[in-house]
């Protein structure tokens, strides 16, 4: 799954330079592709969802990975009308990576064990994003647009064939649920289901709006350049806060983790000069990172019942996605507004609206520990 990730992580970027150098366009077209392919994506992810519950991994990674290698092999031989045509399309077929991993690991892992895997899975994500993007960019650099972009098909491809080949369980072993019909959509979507949905939403929004206003600070102040330095300052801090929450025997709830997550960055543009010094108090926040995100996976692992758990976690990718496509505009409205030092004011307080609803689920009964009784009461 961590090969998989990987150039999930480029074809932003590389989407992103093709269309602007290799196609003369401008960077707002570039970004209406790019919204198309993440929309997509949040569409696409609970139906591929309710097919892996439905028809098993193989098959749905088998068509996802020859639609997905299709569309980027084809790429450099479309002009932009036709690439922003089948954004959407071309998202929906991506493989769900994330929501995979994580129907995975709650199939072949304890419940009382999930934290620590869940907590290691985002740690492999924020591995893949310190590489993944440095990799995709010194490629389509140095070499062609056309040979990079069919290389990121080929490869897409290849860990598509990678997954189909191990077939991963994605349901346990011997669940009960297996002879149990499906459940209808109003007995498991929840309110507490709904509400975690809208804090995974409000931790994304966080994130990117952080990120953006990061880097609208350090090119402020002309420090531009040490740009890649903060990022990985950034995701070491989040890799270290995830290999805590995971190793302690007991850990923060998930909405107390959200709130350390959006209040600890409303100040940073306090002290968002010289760099070193918004390097430094961006280590808060970041060190929640991992841990918000894998208590809120953890949380969905526990309240969907297994039958339905492949389109539990597909609603978690369409939140998260949904967040990420809401971050970047409104922190970027205040930020052309303003100044960078509101843009993280937008961030924290912008995540916390969006998560409230789900900050108040601690106020509900707390979900069984065990979803299957549930499942034989449906």
């Amino acid at each position: 799954m961590f090969l998989a990730r990987l150039p999930m992580t480029m074809n932003g970027v590389l989407m992103t330079l093709y269309i602007v150098t290799g196609l003369g366009r401008g960077y707002g077209a570039a970004g209406l592709v790019g919204a198309g392919v993440t929309l997509g994506m949040a569409l696409g992810a609970p139906l591929l969802g309710r097919c892996f519950d439905r028809y098993g991994l193989r098959p749905v990674v088998a068509v996802c990975g020859i639609g997905t290698t299709a569309f980027w092999v084809a790429s450099p031989h479309l002009p932009f009308e036709a690439l922003a045509a089948v954004a959407v399309p071309a998202g929906m077929l991506s493989v769900p990576a994330g929501s995979l991993a994580r129907q995975v690991l709650a199939a072949l892992v304890p419940v009382e064990e999930r934290r620590a895997a869940y907590s290691l899975d985002t740690i492999s994500i924020e591995a893949t994003f310190m590489i993944g993007p440095a990799i995709g960019i010194a490629a389509i650099t140095t070499l062609s647009p056309t040979f990079t972009l069919t290389a990121l098909g080929v490869l897409f491809g290849g860990t598509a064939f990678l997954i189909w080949l191990v077939d991963p369980p994605i349901r346990e072993e011997r669940d009960p649920a297996e002879d149990v019909a499906r459940p209808k959509l109003r007995t498991w979507l929840t309110w507490q289901l709904v509400a975690t949905l809208l804090v995974a939403g409000g931790a994304l929004f966080v994130l990117v709006g952080t990120e953006l206003a990061t880097l609208a600070a350090l090119r402020a102040n002309g420090d531009i350049g040490v740009t890649g330095l903060v990022i990985a300052v950034m995701c070491a801090a989040s890799i270290l806060g995830g290999i805590v929450h995971g190793a302690v025997r007991r850990s923060l709830p998930q909405g107390v983790l959200m709130l350390l997550l959006a209040l600890l960055v409303v100040p940073v543009g306090l002290a968002d000069q010289p760099w070193w010094l918004l390097m430094l108090v961006l280590i808060p926040t970041n060190l929640v990172c991992a841990p918000t995100l894998a208590a809120t996976t953890e949380t969905v692992s526990r309240i969907a019942p297994p039958r339905v758990r492949g389109e539990a976690m597909g609603l978690q990718d369409a939140a998260t996605r949904l967040g990420l496509a809401l971050g970047s505009p409104v922190v970027g409205f205040a930020i052309d507004h303003s100044s960078p030092a509101w843009g993280f004011v937008a961030a924290g307080l912008g995540g916390l609206v969006i998560a409230s609803a789900g900050l108040l689920r601690r106020h509900a009964p707390a979900p069984a520990a065990e979803p299957v009784p549930a499942m034989a009461e449906s």
